[in-house]
């Protein structure tokens, strides 16, 4: 059959209207019922799901739960240090000196062990010790077992340091430049620097101290000292600075920063102290004008001052000595120091605040330079010394020491360095303030001890802005006041405040020698710091620097405190907890005191 055309030829292509469309209808009933079958599935599974993480989350604690279950250790006693270690040390062993070297006399810097030798066991006293001599008498004499050192008693007992008399050692307040007393001494550096009678001039250094004579002097004039000296075999003058009641620390200048904050000090000493100043670029002039505020004093006694008359007596020529004291006079001025005032063997010279002279150091020919921005001035736990002069930074207008309250006003005034601290301003500083006077009103019916001839010598181990030790500045004792150097820097604070302090780090040894402090203080150190060391070693620390018989007043929260007791009570510690002056739950003060205790080797009863 044949199609007249195309038009009535049968289409190539089947009809797809009414399967597309049957296609539709069974893929939307498809969709549909998957759709409600995937409802109820998921909707159970979600069920489960929830109900399992619902069980599993019931068998984690939060970190509520955590922090009220109170950390358990196991009762340890821990075992005596021989007798050679009764005056160890950790961090300026002589017993590890040969392994650093002694340009600079780098090896009396600190040079901790490693973990693997640090020690775990209790530095004994030495055979025959006593209770030391409370304050006031102790300035004047010591109990010789409790620092027998004969050497320096035959060495210095004709420049009057010391004398030994029985069974004790007597200071008569003598020193290789006041032959006649260091009272004579100081009352003529007090007609040189008439800041230091009305209260301007309120802390101090002595680099090289002797036997602390200097610093204890200035006490009943109103003055606080830290004495340093380095740690040596035979002088001990730390060690009798502390026996006698004077604040001192362990430290050299050498290689690295001493660890203070830049613009502290309001005065700083050397009385014949063998440090070569003129030496190495001037390095260590630059470190004392570094920790030296706008205005503060530096006086220098003994060579090469008054090299007229001297000079025979220091084994050199009067060529030599008079060539010393101009290098030291050029290196001085380089610096924007200006000489203050000059009389027999004292020469006072004061730190300029006028930035004129600082803005001169911008040259690139002139030496020594400005420190660039790239150094931070308070920067000081191992840090390096470098040859360059840290400027007073220009906003610190109201620093400088003529602008600084007078002692004691200056006690309670927030300091122009308060904003550097983030939080830090005259509220928070005043509540601070107010917070430490409770507390310590609540110390004192816990530990009656404190704010007598008890205790003399403390330490406040984590302050902030030194609230504690402002809280107790009428009572007959002085504090270190320490600001961990992994934390907020607030010893600038500290320092305007008219008190004094270092930096540190508790996971270490602290620069003093063994039975040094009546009293150490913490608040909340554990808290802090337990993430970075073994909370035993800070224990066997404190207990190497605390007298036997001395106390710790240890405020922690309820998850170490338990565990701070048991770990006491294996150094021969006794400990009784208390509650906060509020009765907060969370927290709670031990209250220890440390036992009376000779070696088993000792003669001792």
């Amino acid at each position: 059959m044949k199609y007249k055309d195309d038009k009535d030829k049968p289409s190539s292509k089947p009809d797809k209207g009414p399967r597309v469309l049957s296609t539709t209808i069974l893929v939307v009933l498809l969709c549909g019922s998957s759709f409600y079958l995937g409802r109820i599935f998921c909707s159970e599974k979600n069920k489960y799901e929830a109900n399992d993480i619902q069980e599993f989350s019931k068998s984690i604690p939060s970190p509520r739960e955590v922090a009220v279950t109170p950390l358990q250790v196991k009762a340890i006693s821990f075992p005596e240090c021989s007798m050679d270690y009764q005056d160890y040390t950790p961090c300026t062993d002589p017993r590890r000196w040969k392994k650093y070297g002694y340009h600079r006399l780098t090896f009396l810097e600190r040079h901790c062990p490693p973990l693997f030798e640090r020690k775990e066991c209790l530095v004994p006293p030495p055979d025959g010790y006593k209770p030391p001599i409370r304050w006031p008498k102790s300035r004047d004499e010591c109990w010789y077992r409790n620092v027998p050192y004969d050497w320096i008693n035959k060495q210095k007992s004709n420049q009057n340091w010391l004398r030994k008399e029985g069974e004790k050692f007597f200071f008569p307040g003598g020193g290789t430049m006041f032959p006649h007393g260091v009272g004579a001494y100081a009352d003529l550096m007090q007609d040189l620097i008439p800041g230091m009678k009305d209260g301007t001039v309120r802390t101090a250094i002595d680099t090289g101290c002797g036997v602390a004579s200097w610093g204890g002097d200035l006490l009943d004039r109103g003055i606080l000292t830290v004495s340093l000296a380095p740690r040596d075999n035979h002088e001990a003058q730390v060690q009798f600075a502390l026996e006698r009641g004077i604040p001192a620390i362990l430290g050299i200048i050498s290689t690295q920063r001493l660890p203070f904050p830049s613009n502290s000090f309001d005065m700083a000493h050397c009385s014949r102290c063998l440090i070569p100043w003129i030496e190495f670029g001037g390095v260590y002039l630059l470190e004392i004008h570094r920790i030296l505020r706008p205005g503060g004093f530096w006086v220098l006694s003994g060579p090469p001052v008054n090299y007229e008359n001297r000079w025979r007596g220091w084994n050199t020529t009067v060529e030599e000595q008079k060539s010393d004291y101009e290098k030291l006079q050029e290196l001085l001025t380089s610096m924007c120091f200006k000489m203050y005032a000059k009389k027999d063997d004292i020469a006072v010279w004061q730190k300029s605040s006028d930035n004129s002279c600082y803005n001169k150091l911008s040259d690139p020919d002139v030496y020594p330079p400005q420190c660039d921005d790239s150094i931070e001035p308070d920067v000081a736990w191992y840090t390096p010394l470098r040859p360059c002069v840290v400027v007073p930074g220009p906003k610190l207008k109201k620093s400088g020491l003529e602008y600084v309250k007078k002692w004691p006003e200056r006690l309670h005034v927030a300091p122009e360095r308060l904003p550097d601290v983030h939080g830090g301003n005259a509220g928070a500083f005043k509540h601070d303030d107010s917070k430490w006077k409770v507390r310590v009103k609540h110390y004192k019916k816990l530990l009656p001890a404190l704010g007598t001839d008890k205790i003399r010598n403390v330490i406040d181990m984590n302050t902030v802005y030194g609230g504690f030790a402002a809280a107790v500045i009428d009572d007959p004792l002085w504090v270190m006041n320490v600001v961990s150097s992994y934390a907020p820097n607030t010893l600038p604070v500290v320092f305007d405040r008219g008190l004094i302090g270092t930096y540190h780090d508790w996971c270490e040894a602290f620069s003093t020698y063994p039975r040094t402090y009546d009293l150490l203080h913490l608040d909340g150190l554990f808290t802090a710091e337990s993430h970075r060391c073994d909370m035993k070693y800070v224990l066997l620390e404190m207990d190497r620097i605390l007298r036997p018989n001395g106390y710790a007043i240890i405020r922690e929260s309820n998850y170490f405190a338990d565990a701070i007791a048991t770990t006491a009570k294996g150094m021969r510690w006794g400990c009784r907890k208390e509650d906060t002056e509020y009765g907060v739950e969370n927290e709670n003060i031990l209250v220890c005191q440390k036992k009376l205790w000779y070696s088993s080797n000792s003669s001792s009863d």
